[in-house]
């Protein structure tokens, strides 16, 4: 393959971002006399259901709570308010490897893109807490769940995301960190690297082409090494 562009998922793969967004849920709960309460178990389970909105659904629908759609998009723009705000208030940091691999690629010469089931909003956040540069300073691409019909584990924001890059699936690798991100890569044809995050190291991560615990170089096996941007 001739690799031209990295796609990178976002929550748990770029930084480990989920225990923030617990607790945006937990606290726009709590703010909006909600009497739901997501502990880390919980959440984890949750998290199989891709999409904030599709989150707080499933709940409902679990727990025979009359929910709807409208009442899902409310509580999502309080708690995606109340996530930026966390994130503003620091300790976010990105995961080991990251910085390193996206500047040498952006040294190289390789398109930089995002497909993920989050906000833009929220890239942007991560981005500003992370980098101090806006999402499109750092990213050429960015995809996100709510531009597409389908959210992961359908391919359909990856191929967005090579869409707008103007490249074939052959030419990038995606890094996820969870089973749904595996499958949507792979079902749009690229190759992924799959480095589990703190809630979804007991995922099957079958369909990954490489399994890592960290992107650090000195975790890089020999072919991925011969792909990725080493200097």
């Amino acid at each position: 393959m001739t690799l031209r562009a990295l796609i990178f998922d976002v929550d748990g793969t770029l930084a480990e971002t989920e225990e923030l967004h617990r607790r945006a849920f937990n606290d726009t709960f709590a703010a909006e006399g909600v009497a739901w309460h997501w502990d880390r178990d919980e959440y984890r389970e949750l998290l199989k259901t891709t999409g904030g909105k599709e989150r707080m659904l499933a709940f409902a629908a679990r727990e025979a709570i009359t929910f709807d759609a409208e009442a899902a998009a409310r509580l999502h723009k309080i708690k995606t308010a109340r996530y930026a705000d966390l994130v503003d208030q620091g300790g976010l940091q990105l995961r080991l490897g990251i910085a390193e691999l996206i500047d040498k690629a952006r040294a190289q010469g390789l398109k930089l893109a995002i497909a993920t089931t989050t906000s833009p909003q929220n890239v942007d956040r991560l981005c500003h807490s992370c980098w101090g540069r806006a999402a499109d300073e750092v990213f050429d691409v960015i995809a996100a769940g709510d531009q597409v019909a389908r959210k992961k584990p359908a391919p359909d924001v990856y191929q967005l995301a090579l869409q707008r890059l103007g490249l074939p699936a052959e030419d990038s690798i995606a890094f996820e960190d969870t089973a749904n991100g595996v499958r949507s890569a792979r079902a749009a044809g690229i190759r992924v690297v799959v480095t589990p995050s703190m809630y979804s190291g007991s995922e099957d991560f079958t369909g990954a082409d490489w399994i890592l615990p960290t992107l650090s170089r000195a975790n890089w096996t020999a072919d991925l090494a011969d792909l990725l941007p080493a200097a």
